[in-house]
C-alpha cells in the first residue's frame, strides 16, 4: 500500500477527481398500492362490524367506536366526554383499575379509551390467540364501568393542572386564544375538547356517567378488527359479546356541531407576554368539514401552501427569510367545519414582517395557478406516503374508524390515490379561492406586545386588541402539580 498515495484510480480515493452528478435524480413512479379490502356487517341490535384480514399480522387491533364526541355535549358540561372516556378503564363492575391492567397484561394486550371531537373509542392491540378474551374486557369497560369517584376526581384534577400549564405555554396559549377568537360563542369548537376551567371544575362521576348513557346505543357503535383473522369468525365473536346490548333509555342521536364564525371581518388579538423573545402567530378562520366534494384538491392545495417542508410558507419564512424553524398551514377536518390556520413562531423583532409575509402567501395561493413543479411535488408526496401510513393493523383500523367517525363511503380509502393524482392546477386555484379567506381571518399573536404593537398598527391590517393577562409563575405550576 506504500506506493498508492500518488495514484489516481477510479475509486475516488486520494488523488482522484471527485465525481459530480450533473443532474439531481428525479423521483420514480409511486409503487402500486391498494388499501386492504374490508368486510362490513351489522348485528341485529344495529351494531356494525368491520373486519379486515391482514395475512401475517398476528398482533390484532380491535376498536369499538361510538359516534359523537366532545362536540356533542352541553356547553355547561364541556370536558365531560373526554373525562368519561378516560375514566372508562378506571374500574368496572368486575375489575378495579389495577385488576383491569393486570388482566390486560396477562393477555399480552394493551387497552385504552379516548374521546375526540367526533367519537369515543375503546381500543386494544393483542396477540390473535387472545382476541376473544380481550373483547370480553372491552365489553366490560364499555357496558359496565363504575366511574369510581376518587379516580374521576383525580382525572379531573389532572385536567385542571393541564389547563394551568397551557396558560403558561405560548404555543398552547396561542391555539386556545385562536379558536376562541374565530368561533362564535355558541360553538363547541370555541374551546378545547377537554373543556375549560370553569366547566371542568364542576365535573364529577355523575356527568361522566350521563355522557356514556346518552351515547349507549348499539346503532351508534361500530367494532373494527384488523389483523391475521385466519380461522376467526369475527361476527360470531362480536355477537357473543355485544349482540345482547340494547340502547339506554337516555340515549339520543348525535347532534350536529355549530361551527359558526365569530365574525367575517379581519381582527387582530394580542396576548401580551412581557419580555417574550418569540411571538406565536396564528392566522385563520373556521374551515371545512371532512365530507366535501373537493377534499382531494384541498389536500393538494394545503400541502403546497403549508403542509410540506418545501411548502410556500416554510420556504418563505424559514428558507428565504430565516424568521422561524418552521411554518405551516392546513385544515383540521371534522364532522363540522374545524379551523383553518397558518402557524409560525418567530423572533419578536420580526413579528410584523413575518406576519405580512404569511398574509402575502395566503393571498398568493388564491390569486394565481400553482407551478407544475409544485403541483407534481405535492401530488407525488401525498400518493407516495399514503401506503406508509398503513404498515400496521393499528393504522389500518384507525383509518377505518375514521371512515365511521366522519360518515364516509366505504371506497373512500381505495380511491384516495387516483383522486389525488387527478387534481389539476385549476382545481387547486378554485379550492384556494373558495376556502382560504385572508380578508376574513383572525390574527392571534402571543408575545411581547410592547415590542411590536406600534409597527403592527402602522401596517393597517385591522383593529387590534391587547389582552394583558396576569403572568403564571413557575411557583403556581409547582403548586398545581403538587
Amino acid at each position: 500500500m506504500s506506493g498508492s498515495s500518488g495514484s489516481s484510480g477510479s475509486n475516488g480515493l486520494s488523488g482522484a477527481r471527485p465525481i459530480v452528478v450533473a443532474d439531481r435524480p428525479s423521483p420514480g413512479r409511486p409503487r402500486p398500492y391498494v388499501f386492504p379490502p374490508f368486510r362490513r356487517t351489522r348485528l341485529d341490535n344495529g351494531l356494525s362490524v368491520l373486519s379486515v384480514h391482514l395475512p401475517g399480522r398476528l398482533l390484532v387491533e380491535a376498536s369499538l367506536i361510538i359516534v359523537g364526541g366532545a362536540s356533542d355535549e352541553a356547553p355547561e358540561r364541556a370536558g365531560a366526554t373526554v373525562l368519561m372516556a378516560r375514566a372508562l378503564t378506571e374500574g368496572t363492575e368486575h375489575y378495579s383499575a389495577i385488576e383491569l391492567v393486570e388482566a390486560t397484561e396477562r393477555l399480552g394486550a394493551s387497552l385504552h379509551a379516548e374521546a375526540g371531537w367526533d367519537a369515543v373509542s375503546v381500543s386494544a392491540d393483542v396477540p390473535v390467540e387472545h382476541l376473544a378474551a380481550t373483547l370480553d374486557l372491552m365489553a366490560e369497560v364499555i357496558a359496565r364501568p363504575t366511574f369510581p369517584a376518587g379516580e374521576v376526581e383525580r382525572l379531573r384534577d389532572e385536567r385542571l393542572n393541564d389547563l394551568l400549564q397551557a396558560r403558561a405555554d405560548p404555543r398552547r396559549r396561542a391555539e386556545e386564544a385562536f379558536i376562541e377568537t374565530i368561533y362564535a360563542s355558541e360553538s363547541p369548537y370555541r374551546r378545547p375538547a377537554g373543556g375549560i376551567r370553569e366547566t371542568v371544575e364542576l365535573l364529577d362521576a355523575s356527568p361522566a356517567r350521563a355522557e356514556l348513557a346518552r351515547r349507549f346505543d348499539p346503532a351508534r357503535m361500530t367494532l373494527v378488527v384488523g389483523g391475521d383473522l385466519t380461522g376467526l369468525d369475527v361476527d360470531a365473536l362480536a355477537e357473543a359479546r355485544f349482540g345482547g346490548w340494547r340502547a339506554d333509555p337516555a340515549a339520543l342521536p348525535p347532534a350536529t356541531a355549530d361551527a359558526s364564525a365569530a365574525t367575517s371581518e379581519r381582527r387582530i388579538r394580542i396576548i401580551h407576554r412581557p419580555g417574550a423573545v418569540q411571538t406565536e402567530i396564528r392566522v385563520g378562520h373556521p374551515g371545512l368539514p371532512r365530507r366535501i366534494p373537493d377534499f382531494h384538491a384541498v389536500a393538494v392545495m394545503s400541502a403546497i401552501l403549508g403542509g410540506l417542508f418545501n411548502s410556500r410558507l416554510n420556504r418563505k419564512l424559514r428558507e428565504e427569510k430565516g424568521y422561524t424553524y418552521g411554518a405551516s398551514a392546513g385544515f383540521d377536518l371534522r364532522r363540522a367545519a374545524g379551523p383553518f390556520a397558518a402557524r409560525a413562531a418567530v423572533n419578536t423583532e420580526v413579528t410584523v414582517p413575518a406576519l405580512l409575509d404569511m398574509l402575502t402567501e395566503l393571498e398568493g395561493i388564491r390569486s394565481a395557478s400553482v407551478d407544475e413543479s409544485e403541483l407534481r411535488a405535492a401530488r407525488d408526496y401525498l400518493v407516495g406516503v399514503f401506503p406508509l401510513r398503513f404498515e400496521t393493523p393499528g393504522a389500518v383500523v384507525g383509518a377505518l374508524t375514521g371512515l365511521v367517525a366522519q360518515d364516509l363511503p366505504d371506497d373512500e380509502l381505495a380511491r384516495y390515490r387516483p383522486s389525488i393524482e387527478a387534481v389539476t392546477a385549476d382545481d387547486v386555484l378554485a379550492t384556494a379561492r373558495a376556502h382560504v379567506r385572508p380578508d376574513e381571518a383572525a390574527i392571534v399573536l402571543v408575545g411581547d406586545a410592547d415590542a411590536f404593537l406600534a409597527a403592527l398598527e402602522s401596517a393597517g391590517l385591522g383593529p387590534v386588541t391587547v389582552d394583558r393577562e396576569a403572568a403564571i409563575s413557575m411557583e403556581a405550576l409547582d403548586v398545581a402539580a403538587d
